[in-house]
């Protein structure tokens, strides 16, 4: 971990080492994914190079994670229609964590989604993308 690192309270320590691991040598914001309607922590999520969309597993409300909502649409997608995250194992319901790699100023540059499958604990990354835009204080509550 890097010196500056933030790990949020919930983030299985598997995923939070392997988000660390998985972005460049900036400091991250590690926030773990929580239902806002019943406080679910698994998850279904369709991803693709632009954003992701979680749905709970406890009782379906869904949410866009970061600023993914701005380019969920069709004219956005191109060749990059999204899809839903599945693990090697067969699995498709994930807890899921979100490092928000941080520039100099503070800002976030890089929003990486990573997702752990609650049958084998697989972790991987799902989906990332830079953020080009300021302020960006807003983001780090869109887990």
């Amino acid at each position: 971990m890097h010196a500056d690192d933030q790990v949020g309270e919930g983030v299985p320590t598997e995923l939070a080492t392997f988000l660390r691991e998985a972005v460049d040598g900036r400091p991250v914001k590690i926030a773990p994914s929580v239902c806002q309607g019943c406080g679910g922590r698994v998850f279904s999520v369709s991803a693709n190079a632009s954003g992701a969309e979680r749905e709970c597993s406890g009782c379906g409300s869904r949410a866009f994670i970061a600023d993914s909502e701005e380019y969920w649409n069709e004219e956005s997608w191109e060749d990059d229609e999204p899809g839903a995250a599945g693990c090697p194992c067969g699995s498709e319901e994930f807890e899921a964590a979100v490092a928000f790699s941080l520039g100099g100023d503070g800002s976030v540059r890089w929003v990486t989604v990573g997702l752990r499958c609650i049958e084998d604990g697989f972790c991987g990354v799902y989906a990332d993308w830079k953020i080009d835009y300021s302020p960006t204080d807003h983001l780090l509550t869109m887990v």
